[in-house]
């Protein structure tokens, strides 16, 4: 899962087994965290740059629906007072009938607030250059579902980010025909506002790891982390087919499908190896191991077993901590024992959060943050190419998989987006 620049306010981001975790690390436990440059602009967010994301390149317009999940049969893992989990989901889906409507925000206010100050914090940004409340996305609250049945893809996000953190390409996979259903691992990001207003933010999983680092029990940590993300991704899909007939009548649940970034990587590769309703799955640049450093000291059992079904690993080129099956040693071990169709394709001169809106977004500060800042959050290939890329490769993979139709995208040939195949 390698390590996120997404943390919280006032906390340090460190590498934890790319579990991507905020952390509140001792100052002997890692590197110091270094001081963000000095405002170029106003601090003042209402006068802060809009920052725009890349519009979807299918043939649907798209919709947006966000709901409450509760589980009453479990605990909350991080707040154990709480005898229920809630969980937040969004639905994007193709729509019909949006001209005219606004789109939807990235992130409501309150949210935009605690992710724009952790990205701020973590990527070393002028704190106030960016109104992270401004993003909008491509998509139409509740609009009419286009007609016709298509396959269901869920987005897990990194652990620490937000579900919102990779619209630019959720959005554009639900243009090409796809119902993609993001979800928010409550107590993991800066905040997660629910429909009566109530904010949870991430204050007692930050504690649970400081503890567990100093403890030295920290395998015990990634186990529980990782425990509660299936079990989140588990009432997700038992519940889909309970949410409004507007939805569930365009969606097709014998073809569901799973990705996501760094935690949510190893998510997905988790939820395939115990469900078979997964038919099909992406790992972005996550590791499947739980260990602070990705050693091969504790595999997963994805990992030690692999899959009967396909899946498709998409790694980052850092020279730091990118990943592909001959440096990740849990790749390496998945890749040995993976049974379905597998491919592994690099993201050229591409960091770790390439892979989600920091991608498209942090790249419109250039000239206002300095490009080593830049290059140090999403590495030095050109934007509007990884974007491509990573849209391409993902609809590529699912329309293969999950619809039969094949663009020969990941045959590994010669290929116009930075990628390389790796054998």
């Amino acid at each position: 899962m390698r390590s996120s620049r997404l943390v919280a306010v006032s906390l340090v981001g460190v590498v934890v087994a790319g579990l991507a975790v905020s952390t509140a690390l001792p100052a002997s436990a890692g590197p110091s965290s270094h001081a963000a440059p000095e405002p170029s602009v106003s601090s003042d967010p209402a006068k802060g740059r809009t920052l725009t994301l890349p519009a979807p390149r299918g043939r649907h317009a798209t919709g947006e629906s966000v709901f409450r999940l509760v589980d009453d049969e479990r605990a909350d893992p991080w707040a154990p007072d709480r005898s229920y989990r809630e969980l937040m989901i969004s639905v994007f889906y193709p729509a019909a009938h949006t001209g005219g409507r606004p789109f939807t925000k990235q992130f409501p206010p309150a949210v935009a607030a605690a992710v724009g100050a952790a990205v701020e914090e973590g990527d070393e940004l002028p704190a106030g250059l960016v109104d992270w409340a401004a993003t909008g996305t491509h998509s139409v609250k509740d609009a009419e579902a286009a007609p016709g049945r298509f396959p269901v893809v869920l987005y897990s996000p990194g652990a620490g980010d937000p579900r919102d953190w990779n619209v630019s390409l959720v959005e554009d996979l639900a243009s090409r025909g796809f119902v993609v259903v993001t979800v928010d691992h409550t107590g993991e990001a800066p905040a997660v506002q629910f429909p009566d207003g109530h904010l949870v933010g991430n204050g007692p999983l930050t504690a649970a790891w400081t503890q567990a680092f100093e403890n030295g029990t920290t395998l015990a940590f990634f186990t529980k982390l990782m425990g509660a993300r299936v079990a989140d991704t588990e009432l997700v899909l038992d519940r889909l087919a309970s949410l409004p007939h507007r939805l569930t009548g365009v969606m097709d649940l014998n073809r569901i499908g799973m990705l996501g970034h760094s935690g949510g990587g190893f998510t997905a590769a988790n939820v395939m190896y115990g469900d078979p309703r997964i038919k099909a799955g992406v790992n972005m640049d996550g590791t499947l191991e739980y260990s602070v450093k990705p050693d091969g000291s504790n595999l997963s059992e994805v990992a030690l077993h692999g899959l009967d079904r396909p899946f498709l690993l998409m790694g980052s080129s850092s020279a730091a901590d990118g990943s592909d099956v001959h440096r990740e040693p849990s790749w390496a071990s998945f890749w040995q024992h993976q049974r379905g169709w597998k491919a592994d394709v690099t993201l050229d001169d591409s960091a770790h959060a390439s892979f989600t809106d920091a991608e498209a977004l942090l790249p419109q500060l250039a000239g206002r943050v300095p490009a080593a800042t830049l290059a140090a959050a999403v590495g030095t290939v050109d934007s509007r190419r990884a974007v491509a890329a990573n849209r391409a490769l993902v609809a590529s993979f699912f329309d293969r998989f999950l619809k039969g139709r094949d663009d020969h995208l990941l045959d590994g040939g010669a290929s116009k987006y930075p990628i390389t195949f790796v054998r």
